[in-house]
């Protein structure tokens, strides 16, 4: 499973991206995001500000890249692929994800509130790419598209852990799992949605 955020031949790049990867890591220890330069990053990581911006546009673009790195290590530390019909497959992505959001600090405080847009696009865009990838190697002539479907599950299945994670006395993670998958059974079902639905739908909005 490639990480997109690091998956470069040249080890050079790879090196690089680390790099200012761990540097923001390292200075959001101490400093809020917002107050955060791209100077304080370049700085810890020991290159010039000119490579930064070889790598990343901004600061943000590396903030959802450092949570797609770390998400994708938990994923792969667990050996985890979808092919579009394991089931058991996707349920360890969606535990996958009750189990890294819960790892994070609580986002009560300021600065962890700030960071929230960014994790939840960083972990959204992972398992939509995995649930796409696998469902591309099935094919059908379903009139639902295999994004629309990869993009509304990993939405639902984001949504449903983010909501475990702020339940009180919340259950295991393990039947947190369960339940979201129970709920997006139906989406992955791949129903079939004629042309005049669709029509239909956009003609109502």
């Amino acid at each position: 499973m490639a990480d997109p955020c690091l998956n470069y031949m040249d080890p050079r790049v790879r090196r690089t991206r680390q790099l200012l990867q761990d540097a923001l890591t390292k200075v959001l220890e101490t400093k809020p995001f917002e107050e955060l330069s791209i100077q304080d990053i370049a700085e810890v990581a020991t290159v010039n500000r000119a490579t930064f911006y070889d790598h990343y546009p901004d600061k943000f673009a590396l903030l959802e890249c450092t949570v797609a790195s770390r998400f994708h290590a938990l994923l792969a530390q667990r050996g985890v692929s979808f092919d579009g019909t394991c089931t058991s497959a996707l349920r360890a992505i969606v535990l996958g994800v009750c189990d890294y959001l819960a790892s994070l600090p609580a986002l009560e405080c300021e600065r962890q509130r700030q960071l929230e847009p960014h994790l939840e696009s960083a972990v959204i865009a992972v398992v939509r790419a995995m649930i796409l990838d696998g469902l591309k190697r099935h094919r059908s002539e379903d009139a639902v598209s295999p994004e629309m479907i990869a993009t509304t599950a990993s939405w639902a299945i984001y949504g449903g852990a983010k909501e475990w994670v702020k339940t009180l006395q919340r259950a295991p993670s393990e039947q947190a799992a369960d339940m979201v998958m129970k709920l997006i059974a139906p989406i992955l079902s791949r129903p079939s949605v004629t042309p005049q639905d669709t029509r239909q739908l956009v003609e109502t909005r």
